[in-house]
């Protein structure tokens, strides 16, 4: 298995793990699994040792460092555009998961692939919408009460 494959799905798995603790601790496991539903190609395909592990995970790692940023940032005080209470175990998840992402990116700076660039790309576009989606349909009522 290469390394860059091996590393985007590790870190890749340990966000999954994260957001499931977080659904746990905070009773909205439906959401966190809805949430994290993208994340699960990266891993696959990166434990399989396919090149586009890489551009499939990049949006989604670059998504949750962002929403991490975000809630730390509230945290700290100096912004307001995520607002809630977070407990210390979440606060926790969220060191993890922004590690997480922060390796997951650095590999795949590092990490060269074949894919084509028009694939990569296209991958790496399709799998923003579909983190997106996913992070939008966890918040319908439906489901975010769960």
């Amino acid at each position: 298995m290469t390394r860059g494959s091996r590393t985007i799905a590790v870190c890749s798995l340990a966000i999954v793990i994260a957001l499931q603790v977080v659904g746990i601790v905070s009773h909205t496991s439906l959401r966190h699994v809805v949430q994290t539903l993208p994340l699960w190609f990266p891993i696959l395909l990166g434990f399989r040792r396919q090149d586009i592990a890489k551009w499939v995970a990049l949006p989604c790692l670059v998504f949750w460092l962002g929403i991490m940023t975000l809630i730390w940032l509230f945290l700290l005080g100096w912004a307001r555009i995520v607002s809630g209470t977070f407990t210390p175990i979440e606060i926790a998840m969220t060191l993890v998961i922004g590690a997480s992402c922060l390796a997951g990116l650095g590999e795949a700076g590092r990490w060269r692939t074949a894919t084509h660039p028009l694939v990569a790309t296209t991958l790496t576009m399709l799998f923003a919408f579909l983190q997106l989606l996913a992070f939008r349909v966890s918040m319908l009522p439906s489901i975010a009460s769960r």
